[in-house]
């Protein structure tokens, strides 16, 4: 019976946060092998051209040059799992025949789906074995507690400890019932970590917990003593989850 054979994969997305976020969920299955990222299609169409890759995990809004343009210039393309925030691209990524599509932020449960079916593809027998168990940090995203690195060293929290997280330029700010911890990440990516159904971004700078929140109003939410805002841009989707 042949081994199942490792999977070459590259990241293309121009938002280092999104690649940072995908490259630590293909670091957490064995099956995957991270052989380079770029930044835009350019770079990636370069990258092709000197190195086989079996999957790629392709943003669809680039500079330049989209990720559907890109596909449709290949002759030979590899698998493909498109990585966006747009929903509106969902038909034409489809028509591309690509494996899947998963809307930003990812979950990493959803993620290990669209890799499994990359995997029955790229490895006929794997379809045939028994799927892969999911890494522990698919407990950690569903479970109770993440880790952030502060002082040198990776702190787990617990998910129903956190009050709100506050974005500090290359830092953020986790506000907990212990305290607080200030780790280099961009709020986008903590967003990407924490369980969708527990915390809602309610503006550029603020997520907050859910069942935490003691009051609101469309402009204003009261976390203990903290009024945190709502943006508006949040304000439609916050309101809609609030009520």
């Amino acid at each position: 019976m042949n081994e199942t054979r490792t999977i070459r994969c590259l990241i293309v997305d121009d938002e280092p946060p999104a690649r940072e976020i995908i490259r630590r969920y293909v670091q957490e299955i064995p099956i995957l092998q991270l052989i380079g990222e770029c930044s835009n299609a350019v770079q990636a169409l370069t990258f092709l051209q000197k190195q086989p890759v079996d999957l790629l995990f392709l943003d669809i809004r680039m500079p330049h040059l989209d990720g559907t343009a890109f596909i449709k210039t290949l002759k030979n393309p590899p698998q493909v799992i498109f990585t966006t925030a747009y929903s509106e691209y969902a038909l034409e990524g489809y028509e591309l025949d690509v494996v899947d599509y998963l809307m930003k932020p990812i979950r990493f449960d959803r993620f290990l789906k669209a890799v499994n079916k990359a995997a029955a593809t790229l490895n006929p027998q794997y379809a045939e074995s028994a799927p892969m168990p999911a890494p522990e940090h698919a407990e950690k995203k569903n479970g109770s507690f993440v880790y952030f690195r502060a002082d040198r060293k990776m702190i787990k929290v617990m998910l129903r400890d956190i009050l709100y997280i506050e974005s500090m330029k290359d830092y953020v700010k986790v506000v907990t019932t212990e305290g607080q911890i200030i780790t280099k990440q961009s709020i986008t990516s903590v967003e990407a970590m924490l369980a969708g159904n527990l915390f809602v971004r309610t503006h550029r700078s603020y997520i907050v917990a859910i069942q935490k929140i003691r009051s609101y109003t469309s402009e204003l939410i009261e976390i203990e003593k903290m009024e945190i805002p709502i943006g508006k841009l949040y304000r439609n989707s916050v309101l809609k989850v609030l009520s």
